[in-house]
């Protein structure tokens, strides 16, 4: 094996992550293979890195586990979680039982860097806290008002605090450095007001306008749910280029079946829907959903809450567009998104709340702030400085830079923290169904005719249709038994049998009661008639399009 220095206490460029995957592809060459799924619109490819182990049987016959991460450019940590899920799985093959187990069994698909154009320059300085891809340049798509920059060319964008009587701030009297909120009815202070680092175009001495981006946020670029009214979701659905390669991919391979996609910030697995309560969804879903939740928040110890129900503050506002209401809400395919990185909790703050824009008070601020300043030094705080802005005058520029405090973690917290996540992620993937060719059994019946019973079965957590949204969509395929006759002939029943979905022990959470979840089959039977002489050979195989496909054969003696 040669060096792969690779690393987890470190953010890596575009280049420097080309190089590193190439090299762990390079070094495990029996499981691992790298290509290309799109062009950016800057040139770069969009990487997947696809790992299996192919003398256990091909990838499109096993079940698909997919995870991606950095579809937003200043996410960073999403990056590194699912590089450190590709070196896990490729350096623990074979000394690792389950690492082992899963790429002889299954096959994993990985993209790093989803939005390589956004990520370059979210990157290096001057951080722009955008998540938009390569169609805009940031600042680019905003007509006018405010457009960030780097006015003071430290190298960060951060805040600007402008003094104004009508302001919503005011220094903390304990800190100046941290900005509390007027209360109502205050009067009689110094006052301010808070906007993104940048200058003012078309500035009319009163209005600092600040526009919504239209920057490419590529998770409402997905077909389900639309809408062109959302922050960032393009021209039409999969208009950008790394989006459309994501659902090409994803349709191309209908053997995947679990998903996660990877964010920053907040410390959650989220869980559909987007777009409505869980009343109106399918409660065996959802305790399906819950209970491999369960698994991921005994692993990272984040709570797994509804994307709709606990991370939406704003009902009437609801998230359109998604990745993951695409591939549950249409395909049914178990998808979670976790947001990595919690810089409150990590800094001793309890946990009030999943959706929070900006510190709920004062107190919270300053742990913070000292959390940020002990631990990110000048890369996560700039100290406030005066300066001269040429449209709004005399003002202070400095305050938390986001990238580097509440989007991702310092270094030295960064591979404990993807290591976790990845774990939750085999463990998903191990809930796959598996559907076997559990026994097959020859009688003799005279006459060289032999009867052939076999018997099909579900050996994994989930069922084969994954899902009951898979089933009302009519998207889930059903399992099939086939025979085929080395030295003889079929003379009795099809060739191949349709043997319906087969059940997950998931629907098994307790013993049989009537007023609980009613059971379903897991195996079934199937049997053909044969004609065949002794040494002819019988093979049976399974197949399941999300719980792969197996064989036995079987000789006659």
């Amino acid at each position: 094996m040669t060096d792969l220095d690779v690393k987890f206490d470190r953010y890596y460029t575009y280049d420097e992550m080309t190089e590193r995957l190439r090299r762990l592809v390079a070094a495990y060459p029996d499981l691992a293979t790298m290509k290309s799924l799109a062009k950016s619109f800057q040139g770069r490819d969009v990487w997947l890195i696809e790992i299996t182990n192919p003398k256990t049987g091909p990838a499109a016959e096993k079940p698909g586990y997919y995870i991606d991460g950095q579809i937003h450019a200043e996410e960073h940590a999403t990056s590194a979680a699912a590089l450190y899920a590709v070196y896990h799985l490729l350096t623990k093959y074979g000394t690792d039982k389950e690492a082992t187990r899963l790429l002889d069994t299954q096959v994993f698909y990985i993209l790093p860097r989803i939005n390589p154009d956004g990520a370059e320059l979210s990157l290096v300085p001057p951080y722009y806290n955008w998540c938009g891809n390569g169609r805009f340049m940031p600042g680019a798509d905003r007509l006018e008002g405010l457009i960030p920059e780097d006015i003071d060319g430290d190298g960060y964008i951060v805040w600007m605090r402008v003094p104004d009587p009508k302001g919503e701030w005011k220094k903390s009297a304990s800190n100046p450095d941290i900005m509390v909120q007027r209360t109502p009815g205050e009067e009689g202070g110094e006052y301010y007001r808070m906007y993104p680092e940048g200058t003012v175009r078309n500035y009319d001495g009163v209005n600092v306008p600040v526009e919504k981006p239209f920057d490419g946020n590529m998770n409402r670029n997905f077909p389900t749910h639309w809408s062109p009214q959302e922050y960032g979701a393009g021209i039409h659905p999969l208009s950008e280029p790394e989006a459309f390669g994501m659902a090409k991919f994803i349709l191309d391979h209908p053997n995947i079946c679990g998903m996660c996609a990877y964010h920053t910030h907040g410390g959650i697995i989220l869980r559909p829907s987007m777009t409505k309560p869980d009343s109106a969804m399918s409660a065996r879903d959802i305790n399906l959903y819950k209970e491999i939740g369960k698994v991921g928040t005994a692993l990272t110890g984040y709570p797994t809450v509804s994307i709709y129900e606990e991370f939406t503050p704003d009902k009437s506002v609801v998230r359109r567009g998604g990745l993951m209401d695409w591939t549950y809400e249409e395909m049914g395919i178990i998808s979670f998104g976790t947001e990595l990185w919690d810089l409150e909790r990590t800094a001793g703050v309890p946990k009030e709340g999943y959706y929070n824009l900006y510190p709920r008070n004062e107190e919270v601020q300053q742990k913070v702030y000292d959390y940020v300043k002990a631990n990110m030094a000048e890369k996560g705080w700039r100290d406030w400085k005066p300066f001269d802005h040429p449209q709004l005058g005399k003002i202070e520029i400095g305050g938390m830079v986001n990238i580097w405090s509440y989007r991702n973690p310092p270094g030295n917290l960064l591979e404990e923290m993807v290591r976790q996540n990845v774990l939750f992620n085999l463990k998903h993937a191990a809930a796959a169904p598996q559907v076997k060719v559990e026994d097959v059994s020859l009688t003799a019946v005279g006459s060289d005719l032999y009867k052939v019973r076999a018997v099909i079965s579900n050996f994994g957590y989930l069922p084969t249709n994954l899902s009951d949204v898979a089933i009302a969509n009519k998207v889930a395929k059903p399992v099939t038994a086939a025979i085929s006759v080395d030295g003889g002939e079929l003379v009795m029943n099809p060739e191949t049998a349709d043997l319906g979905n087969l059940a997950g022990r998931n629907e098994r959470l307790y013993p049989w009661s009537p007023w609980g979840q009613q059971w379903t089959a897991n195996g079934r039977p199937i049997e053909w008639l044969v004609r065949a002489k002794p040494g002819a050979s019988v093979t049976v195989t399974s197949r399941s399009e999300k719980g792969g496909t197996h064989r036995v054969t079987t000789t006659i003696n």
